[in-house]
């Protein structure tokens, strides 16, 4: 799990910084007087695109602590571990502003990750292929490995007549 962890902080990063930058230099370009609109956008790209990095980076590194926590101590991996780490790192990350606080963060992010597991969950059922029927089962085993060589059954070409 350690290298999930760096794993995990180097992709928030990267993704922070990138959508930072996208961010930033709109904002700059926007707020810049007429003439310096992309000198304006890069000075903010370049000022406040890493600091966007660096707390997500900060996010994900927490979030993947104690999700690789919580998956050693319940030996299981499941969408709870999600949820709860998300609580945590929202909770952690607001410890500072008091315990109110910390209490309203936690229950966002837990309400966040819960929400992005269901989406996952959801996906995964819409685009997986639906059960076999018992009918399908009758011509045999699909799981049986294959008699005859190749990938599909033999199929009879077409013979054309000279």
């Amino acid at each position: 799990c350690p290298y999930r962890i760096l794993d995990d902080i180097g992709g928030a990063y990267a993704m922070g910084a990138f959508f930072g930058s996208m961010w930033h230099f709109v904002k700059g370009w926007r707020n810049s007087p007429r003439g310096a609109s992309f000198a304006g956008g890069m000075e903010q790209l370049q000022v406040r695109a890493p600091i966007v990095g660096g707390n997500f980076a900060v996010w994900g590194g927490l979030f993947a602590v104690f999700d690789c926590t919580l998956s050693g101590i319940r030996q299981k991996e499941d969408p709870w571990n999600s949820i709860l780490a998300g609580a945590a790192t929202g909770g952690l990350l607001a410890a500072r502003a008091g315990p109110k606080a910390a209490a309203k963060n936690a229950l966002v992010g837990g309400v966040l990750l819960a929400l992005i597991e269901g989406l996952g969950i959801m996906i995964t059922k819409v685009l997986a292929p639906p059960m076999p029927s018992k009918d399908d089962l009758k011509h045999g085993d699909p799981t049986a490995p294959p008699t005859q060589p190749g990938l599909s059954p033999p199929v009879a070409f077409p013979v054309f007549d000279k």
